[in-house]
């Protein structure tokens, strides 16, 4: 399928165009913007309609290396065509956001360029065939990324949420390079096709362990798992835009999306469970009870994120196909629903000048149009019913019970999910509550009022589908999600029901505990503020990769200071040194040559070699007949300035 690689390659195209049309004036730029984000999804129909209508997986594939066995291609399968979906209509929707968001003195050209180049990235991710491939276009999700956080280059925070974003998922990038590798040398190819068929192969493997601890670390650090979340709420200094597109839809999810990738081949074990689903429930909760205190509305969205991605992480990790679908279904609705909220928060700040909720208050009789569309996105949140987020945390509480069926200790499970829940609604609520109404605004920077229409129009479009979701989700996204799971499962569907109604059952009970636990929450959060603000309010993970950058630094300068000196003979001692000692140890009780046979010296290399030889004896007797002449002239020098005094 020839348009698999158009589609991937048009923003990296178009990402030259916004700052040569921003010269004809911020509409235009953010037109031409708009246009190679539509083409793309032109180009994305008839592909896309094949998968969803049909099923199928198609590729496009070039040889780019094959004594390496490298290759360059692009599948779209029903799981790949749900982010592709995701990455192009939510960034269509940020485009048009955008416009109105950035200041006259915001360079919009490069703003827009950076998000191009990681609607590229992203999309790359998502269609790589290759696993190579990927991470190529997963590195290129953390520059992207970097550049878009540091957009106002002029604040520090910018800068240093940037830095830190950028160091902890590179890190993780390292660590899913070497799984990657051993994944390749377990299967002998690098192709998921051949990947995701041997599930079996990888799990009877030696290296199957260390191999999903490496992959383990790039998915979380990537998606802002505990203990690795700390990244996600310092990069809220982005601007509104970066965070409804980067935070919510689309960087976040590219983890949880490679969790689904490689569902077939890497779950099923002991291992996979016991890494996967404590830490999906760590981070549930802990993004849960944290949002709760934050007074920013984008620390409280941002925390809330890393709930949500920890719902999703703690249902891969429960590893069964039918928990594989309920994640899926919440991929796609926590898409919509924070979007929207990212957006309204970004209103907020742009009409009333600040995100402080101590600061805003009674803001419904200013903004009521903006006040409903988020009202409707955060109850989508919390799961309050007839809303699509409703739906996927019901079939969360579902399997968890399902689950505690097997074994009593496992009854943690729904007790630990009813308690997210709670705080989920508490949070939901606070900012419903404590943003449009609780009194009226404190000292605001200037009088709160409705945006522009076109501003509005995003979060109108995505609160209408968390709407007909809710109230239609089989005719909604039921097709999608079918091919999508289908995809990720590589297996048949089990049985699952999308229907608003399933009668009176453990799901709903939990449900309705979870609605009445976030209003009693709620109700009593004065005191729970001011002991959370004496006790864990003190913690801050920032510090503890603050210590450790601040050791690694040191680190390297005194190692700095222990190899570089002003001496060629030290330096080449200490190249020589270690040269020998990882010869040593790399070929110990082995051939110097391995088992591969000598070559026969040609005149012509030995030649060669020895001209190498005499340059380099050459370079260290110039060097040192240099330095002593250096320093003759230094002392006649020396004594011309003794004898004039």
């Amino acid at each position: 399928m020839k348009a698999l690689p158009l589609i991937v390659l048009l923003p990296f195209l178009g990402a030259m165009l916004p700052p040569w049309a921003v010269t004809a004036g911020r509409l235009r730029s953010a037109w031409v913007t708009g246009a190679v984000a539509l083409a793309a999804i032109a180009l994305l129909v008839a592909p896309g309609l094949t998968v969803l209508l049909q099923g199928e997986t198609l590729l496009w594939q070039m040889d780019w290396f094959p004594a390496l066995g490298l290759s360059l291609g692009f599948r779209l399968d029903g799981l790949a065509l749900l982010f592709a979906l995701m990455i192009l209509v939510i960034g269509l929707l940020v485009i048009l956001y955008a416009r109105w968001y950035l200041a006259e003195q915001d360079p919009m050209g490069r703003f827009y360029a950076y998000l191009l180049l990681f609607m590229g990235s992203m999309l790359g991710l998502v269609m790589s065939e290759n696993l190579i491939q990927m991470l190529m276009f997963w590195e290129l999700t953390s520059i992207s990324s970097f550049l878009l956080i540091s957009y106002w280059r002029q604040r520090e925070d910018a800068r240093r949420g940037a830095r830190i974003a950028l160091a902890v998922t590179g890190g993780g990038g390292l660590a899913l390079l070497g799984g990657i590798l051993l994944l390749g040398e377990m299967v002998g190819s690098y192709d998921l096709s051949v990947i995701l068929a041997s599930g079996e192969l990888i799990h009877a493997h030696p290296l199957y362990v260390p191999a999903l601890v490496l992959i383990l670390l790039g998915v979380f650090t990537k998606s802002a798992q505990f203990p690795f979340h700390f990244w996600l709420p310092h990069a809220m200094a982005a601007p509104t835009p970066v965070s409804a597109y980067l935070h919510s839809a689309t960087m976040v999810k590219a983890g949880v999306f490679l969790l689904a990738r490689l569902f077939p081949a890497l779950s099923g074990s002991e291992a996979w469970t016991w890494l996967v689903a404590p830490t999906g429930m760590a981070t549930l909760l802990l993004g849960a009870y944290t949002a709760l205190f934050k007074h920013d509305l984008k620390g409280l969205l941002a925390y809330s994120t890393i709930s949500h991605l920890g719902l999703i992480t703690l249902l891969f990790g429960i590893g069964t196909p039918l928990a594989a679908v309920a994640g899926v279904f919440h991929i796609m609705n926590h898409a919509t629903f924070k979007a929207s909220l990212f957006m309204a928060a970004g209103i907020i700040d742009h009409e009333a000048g600040t995100r402080d909720m101590r600061r805003l208050a009674g803001l419904w009789r200013f903004m009521p149009q903006t006040g409903l569309l988020a009202m409707i996105a955060a109850a989508a949140m919390a799961g309050v019913p007839l809303l699509n987020g409703f739906l996927s945390k019901e079939m969360f509480f579902e399997k968890t019970v399902y689950m505690a069926t097997f074994e009593e200790s496992t009854w943690l499970l729904p007790v630990l999910a009813t308690i997210a829940g709670a705080l989920a609604v508490a949070y939901s609520l606070r900012f419903i509550h404590d943003v449009f109404f609780n009194g009226m605004p404190a000292d605001l920077p200037r009088t709160p009022h409705e945006p522009s229409r076109w501003m509005r129009v995003p979060v109108e479009v995505l609160v209408v589908i968390c709407v007909a979701v809710g109230i239609l989700p089989s005719l909604t996204f039921g097709p999608l999600l079918a091919v999508a799971a289908g995809a990720t499962l590589q297996a048949p569907l089990p049985d699952y029901s999308l229907k608003v109604w399933h009668g009176f059952t453990p799901a709903l009970g939990m449900s309705a505990i979870a609605l009445l636990g976030g209003l009693l929450i709620y109700s009593v959060r004065r005191p729970l503020f001011r002991w959370h603000d004496r006790l864990l309010g003190q913690v801050d993970a920032r510090w503890v990769f603050e210590q450790l950058e601040r050791s690694l630094f040191w680190s390297s300068r005194v190692l700095d200071r222990l190899i570089h000196r002003a001496s060629l003979q030290y330096m080449l001692a200490v190249l020589l040194g270690a040269t020998l000692v990882m010869l040593m140890l790399g070929f110990w009780q082995m051939p110097l040559t391995g088992s591969v046979a000598l070559t026969p010296l040609d005149p012509v290399s030995a030649a060669a070699a020895l001209c190498l030889a005499v340059g380099a004896v050459g370079t260290v007797v110039l060097h040192r007949h240099g330095d002593a002449e250096r320093g003759r002239a230094d002392r006649c020098a020396d004594l011309r300035e003794v004898l004039r005094a």
